[in-house]
């Protein structure tokens, strides 16, 4: 199987190497901005402050051969699929998280945990109900 995925735009964040950033999504984190493509603009009707999304990203800089490495918490070696490490064998980093703001074609975000000028693949309203 081969698959094309073409990003809707990119990702500000202020870290620079893998080694800033931080190990895991939180709220009370960095600003970051999803900044869309001019022609996904229209793509943000309906988004509103304060509502959780779920974004999809590729994650650059990986070793994409590790399938199992040590755990950053517990140091004890895990399996690629058992962490959210970007190391893995297709690096598609996912979030949910809350707008802060929209303007424009940027959504305003807290606690990304990936590099500046990451591509964005993809925004979905979360859904968070666990008893479905």
């Amino acid at each position: 199987m081969t698959a094309t995925l073409k990003a809707i735009g990119h990702i500000k964040t202020p870290y620079k190497t893998i080694a800033e950033c931080p190990r895991n999504i939180r709220q009370n984190q960095q600003l970051c901005q999803l900044v869309l493509k001019k022609k996904f603009k229209q793509g943000l009707l309906g988004l509103k402050k304060n509502q959780k999304i779920l974004i999809m990203y590729w994650f650059e800089q990986v070793d994409r051969k590790k399938y199992q490495q040590p755990s950053r918490k517990t140091r004890e070696l895990s399996g690629t699929f058992a962490l959210r490490s970007p190391h893995r064998p297709n690096p598609i980093g996912a979030a949910i998280i809350k707008i802060e703001k929209i303007r424009g074609r940027r959504i305003f975000v807290r606690g990304l945990d990936c590099l500046h000028k990451t591509p964005l693949l993809d925004i979905k309203p979360a859904i968070l109900d666990e008893n479905r």
